[in-house]
């Protein structure tokens, strides 16, 4: 997620090896491919400011020159399916502003949707961002960030579901976002084949913070008989790749699932193609299985052999969830065998899965009401934890969303998917004082296509004390325990997600062994 865009790459002959004077974006739609897990009209945030708070960028009085542009096509699978524009302008005083915006479209289920991002950034002499503002917007969600970068400490505003939040994040160094990347490459010595940079890189979508690393992997004779280079970024997981001539043209950026950026002139690159429905990213991001499960809600045992990606990608939590070698092995608990404890969990260990975050505001007063009214005169967790899912199951409407999860969002527009379930699920949690944390990963359905495949998904856990430790519950199919089909493969808010990425397109599993209820009804 990573889901900023940034400027491109122009490198200069030298004597045998490129300077990198401009860095290629990063794939913008790779970034939505958590989100199904991760997110996006617009008028810019740079003209909406709060009373109070942190000043937005205006460049009507920031440029002193004319703006470069470098267009882009969005394509999925070879299909065009958006575009994006990047520009540079140089400011009064030295430094410079960056700015993106594009738009594509995309479908889930079937269901086509509109994605807009837009971005700036003031850029100092260095190549150190000052200050960015960030928007994204697919409707019915929208998330805008603002931000400014202190000595010590990243100073962030969160705008959404009508509130503003301050999130104030510490830092060693000064971090760089994908608007900033080209100027930074310019400060790095000469490069050749081979080189590799690393530098603490910021996403405004997932609020993550790691290290960014470049490497320039190999070369590739061009048809005209030119030299390009092929790039390639490391992100939480995450890799993109570019290919960069040597008089600084990206011509072409690749991501998992066959998703492209490709370098257009602008009128070629706003012109989309008519009459062909979008790729689903739903069913493109599937992850194949050999065999079949045919009553895949009701599996309690499940035994498979992992493939594509190393095993250690498959987490190895027991005691529901096994890893051994390359096999994974869920055993789901009954809902009868689970300890009951009292509603509210008051245990120092769990204290960080009954806090807020940016995206789970659990002490804003509309939460706390809607959990009080549903758990307020129940005596035990079981029967909360009960009440919940049967309450954000039967009230969100199940639609497939592109956004950010922002649990009081999610109350307020009373819509989504299993992100939005799991978000509003663990957010009214947390405000009712129980424990409770997201988990990600797959979980299969042939529902989808005939075959069945398992998809990316997100589930809340909920914690049952010492002796019932984390039980899965799944409010977007109205499960009290998850079945055994829920692979876990991260814990924790959007910016653990992203490592979800990379295993896009490569992880896949083989069947061992299962087991089920012995009413299976109906096929999930």
């Amino acid at each position: 997620m990573f889901l900023a865009p940034g400027p491109g790459i122009i490198c200069t002959h030298g004597s045998g090896d490129h300077k990198i004077r401009r860095f290629s974006p990063l794939l913008l739609i790779e970034m939505l491919a958590v989100g199904v897990w991760v997110s996006l009209t617009v008028s810019v945030l740079v003209n909406r400011s709060p009373a109070e708070g942190l000043q937005p960028i205006d460049p009507a009085v920031l440029t002193e020159g004319a703006a470069s542009e470098e267009w882009f096509g969005i394509y999925f699978q070879d299909q065009k399916v958006g575009y994006a524009v990047n520009s540079r302008a140089p400011i009064d005083g030295g430094g410079t502003l960056v700015q993106h915006r594009s738009a594509f479209r995309m479908a889930a289920f079937g269901e086509i949707k509109e994605v807009v991002v837009a971005a700036s950034a003031v850029l100092n002499t260095e190549a150190q961002v000052q200050r960015f503002d960030f928007f994204t917007s697919s409707d019915p969600v929208r998330m805008a960030v603002r931000g400014e970068v202190l000595e010590t400490e990243l100073v962030v505003e969160l705008h959404q579901a009508g509130e503003v939040q301050t999130v104030r994040l510490p830092i060693d160094a000064p971090p760089q976002m994908s608007a900033s990347l080209s100027q930074w490459v310019a400060t790095q010595e000469e490069i050749a084949e081979g080189s590799v940079f690393r530098t603490p890189y910021f996403d405004p979508v997932t609020m993550a913070q790691a290290t960014m690393e470049v490497r320039v992997v190999g070369t590739e004779l061009l048809s005209n008989g030119e030299e390009a280079y092929w790039l390639e970024r490391e992100f939480a997981g995450a890799t993109t790749r570019s290919l960069v001539t040597p008089a600084g043209d990206v011509l072409r950026e690749e991501g998992a699932l066959g998703m492209a950026m490709v370098r257009q002139r602008a009128e070629e690159a706003q012109t989309l193609p008519t009459g062909a429905a979008p790729v689903d990213i739903i069913a493109l991001s599937a992850v194949p299985l050999t065999g079949k499960l045919h009553h895949p809600r009701k599996v309690q045992r499940l035994v498979l052999r992992i493939a594509g990606v190393e095993p250690d990608r498959i987490m190895d939590d027991g005691p529901i969830q096994q890893r051994t070698g390359g096999v994974v092995r869920i055993q789901s608990p009954t809902w009868a065998s689970i300890p009951d404890v009292p509603v509210v969990d008051t245990d120092p260990a769990t204290e960080e899965h009954r806090a807020a975050t940016p995206f789970l505001p659990i002490g804003d007063r509309r939460l706390v009401e809607q959990a009080e009214e549903i758990v307020s005169a129940l005596p035990t967790r079981r029967a909360a934890v009960k009440a919940l899912v049967d309450w954000v199951h039967g009230y969100l409407v199940k639609a497939p969303t592109v956004g950010v999860p922002n649990a009081l969002e999610v109350l307020e527009v009373g819509q989504g998917d299993c992100n939005e379930h799991t978000a509003l699920f663990v957010g009214l949690a947390r405000a009712a004082g129980i424990s409770s944390r997201i988990a990600a990963g797959v979980v299969y359905s042939n529902r989808v296509t005939r075959h069945g495949s398992f998809y990316y998904h997100a589930w809340p856990e909920v914690y049952f004390g010492p002796e019932g430790g984390w039980v899965p519950v799944d409010p977007t199919f109205g499960q009290l325990v998850a079945d055994a089909t829920h692979i876990k493969l991260v814990e924790g808010d959007l910016a653990r997600q992203i490592e979800i990425m990379g295993v896009l397109g490569r992880l896949r599993f083989d069947l061992l062994e299962v087991g089920v209820e012995e009413d299976p009804g109906e096929a999930g």
